[in-house]
């Protein structure tokens, strides 16, 4: 969902500046010279920062601020979710690790739907019965073991103390905090830790969450195996059978993480390693990119109606592919080459006409054969080089709003993310085939899209951000505003935005996204146009200066290129620490 809560919205207003141009004042980016860590929250991009200094390496720092934030910033941060780990090495190697959750072993193509057929409302999005098998442990761990030099205790230390000491909050984390009221309130788990008596929390609250920090202890103990084979699996499949939820022990001991090739394609001299499926998200930024390589995007000037109608015509033809072709590889098998192939790109740029919208409908619909916005996204880059995006979700905000007794995990509302009725639109618009139907052990389709882009084998940017099915044109207008509209990485992180999917067929523009002038001439050719709400935090690091081309000034130690960092003003927390 968008920032539907009124008080975080006017918080978002406040700290976001509104970009009604492509050279609209936007804040210095922020610079250092060895490492730097963007997240969404202070304390977990502190903790980032700290173990770099200590030497460890991207995927050290990217352990200790997933772990910070499943503390420090509940919304999104989590142990009881999932997401997508995509690693870049300096001397060449990549990676991309899968934690996605899984539909339990007695989950049921049908079991969101009334004996009439009907999808039953909030069944996936609220409750025990809306989880799915979590996986962030897992993933870390196993990033941990592979590519990891620094002990799993000194990378769980700050968030066990954060959990335990607890942590002073400022507005922003109250105002967030204060978003899940109504809904920890029918939670008594939750509203022990996250209410005041029933009331939210005031700036200035020390939050403290000693349950979660002894589950966190165990895990920095005892490893993966404490959450998947010890206390937390038997505490939370416990609290799953009480309430409802289908959640069992075996469901946690047959999760494992996956190590899988990102997926890569070209743009205009830059190379692009993104997320492979069960995420949608590399797919449709490469497939976007392909189509859009052929338009002079840069000559047409910043959110012009021509720029804008080819954006939303290749937009359009990815979330078709998107939503037909895609799932969990172990079950859809898709030809992922093809759709992110020069060849499939010019088919599909063939059928774009330059004055016409093309009706969404027209491209087919899914026959017999959806994804939350309030995910949370880091980037991280060490003093070597190496670097790491990783985005990982609850799903919806606070994920499923329940927290297992005597864990202080909140559960993820993941099986939201499957199609309850294939043709049916989930709660954010996203209208899927059988390929993304529900059954046991299976992995939903994901918009998540940690992405890394290099030039001639060098880093240059690493980027990602929550928003649901807006993450991936999130992360695509950032990277066109940094490469063919040579933005510094804060205006390219400021900038208004649109949003287009392959259905509902309409352009969805954030305020002053466009101008008036610019509305007609796309509703001239066709388009449907809609306000939309902030979505994305988008948490960007640029090497080598603030904008492509532009070195920092004055000559570094080694000749080491500069990193510049900017944070998403869209939500009212977030940091860029570096040194």
């Amino acid at each position: 969902m968008a920032l539907r809560n009124t008080a975080i919205a006017a918080l978002a207003a406040l700290s976001l500046i509104a970009i009604t141009s492509a050279n609209a004042a936007s804040q210095v980016p922020v610079g250092a010279e060895h490492g730097m860590v963007v997240s969404a929250h202070r304390l977990a991009s502190d903790a980032g920062v700290e173990v770099l200094k200590d030497g460890g390496n991207a995927v050290d720092a990217a352990i200790a601020v997933a772990y910070a934030l499943a503390v420090t910033f509940p919304e999104a941060g989590n142990i009881g979710g999932g997401g997508f780990m995509t690693v870049r090495f300096a001397d060449g190697r990549q990676s991309f690790i899968d934690f996605r959750e899984t539909a339990p072993g007695a989950a049921t193509p049908t079991m969101y739907l009334d004996k009439a057929g009907k999808v039953i409302p909030l069944l996936s999005t609220r409750g025990h019965k809306a989880v799915g098998v979590p996986g962030t442990v897992a993933g870390l761990e196993l990033a941990r073991e592979k590519f990891g030099t620094l002990p799993r205790a000194r990378l769980m230390a700050t968030a066990i103390s954060l959990a335990r000491d607890g942590f002073v909050m400022d507005q922003g984390d109250a105002t967030f905090l204060a978003e899940g009221t109504e809904d920890f309130a029918k939670d008594p788990a939750s509203a022990a830790i996250f209410l005041d008596s029933g009331k939210p929390f005031e700036k200035g609250h020390k939050l403290v969450q000693a349950d979660l920090g002894r589950m966190l202890q165990l895990i920095a103990d005892k490893g993966a195996d404490a959450f998947y084979k010890g206390e937390i699996a038997e505490k939370i499949a416990a609290s799953s059978k009480a309430h409802g939820g289908i959640l069992s022990r075996a469901d946690f001991a047959a999760y494992h993480a996956i190590e899988r090739a990102p997926l890569e394609c070209d743009y205009r001299g830059y190379h692009v390693i993104s997320a492979p499926p069960p995420s949608s998200g590399g797919v449709v930024v490469c497939e976007t990119l392909n189509i859009l390589s052929a338009y002079p995007m840069g000559e047409l000037g910043w959110h012009s109606a021509q720029n804008i109608h080819y954006l939303t015509e290749a937009l359009r033809r990815a979330f078709h592919d998107r939503n037909v072709n895609l799932g969990d590889p172990g079950f859809v098998k898709a030809d992922v080459a093809r759709l992110i192939s020069p060849e499939y790109a010019a088919q599909l740029r063939a059928g774009i006409n330059p004055d016409k919208a093309t009706p969404s409908v027209s491209l087919g619909v899914p026959g017999q054969l959806h994804e939350g916005s309030n995910t949370t996204h880091f980037s991280i880059v060490d003093a070597a080089g190496n670097a790491v995006s990783l985005t990982y979700t609850l799903n919806d905000w606070f994920g499923a709003r329940v927290t297992a007794e005597g864990t202080g995990i909140l559960l993820n509302d993941e099986m939201d993310d499957f199609s309850s009725k294939p043709g049916v639109p989930n709660m954010y618009g996203l209208v899927e085939g059988s390929n993304n139907a529900i059954a046991p052990g299976k992995r939903p389709l994901s918009s998540m899209t940690p992405t890394i882009v290099t030039k001639d084998g060098k880093l240059v940017m690493v980027i990602g951000t929550p928003g649901g099915s807006h993450i991936p044109t999130g992360v695509l207008q950032v990277m066109l505003n940094v490469i063919d509209h040579g933005m510094t990485v804060t205006e390219a992180t400021d900038a208004s935005r649109i949003h287009a999917q392959w259905l509902p067929d309409v352009i969805f523009m954030e305020p002053n996204a466009l101008s008036a002038e610019t509305r007609a001439a796309l509703e001239a050719k066709g388009h449907k146009l809609e306000p939309m709400d902030y979505w994305n935090q988008v948490a960007t690091i640029l090497v080598g200066g603030p904008a492509l081309g532009k070195p920092a000034q004055g000559k570094l130690s080694g000749d080491r290129d500069r990193l510049y960092g900017a944070i998403d003003p869209r939500r009212p927390v977030g940091s860029v620490a570096g040194y």
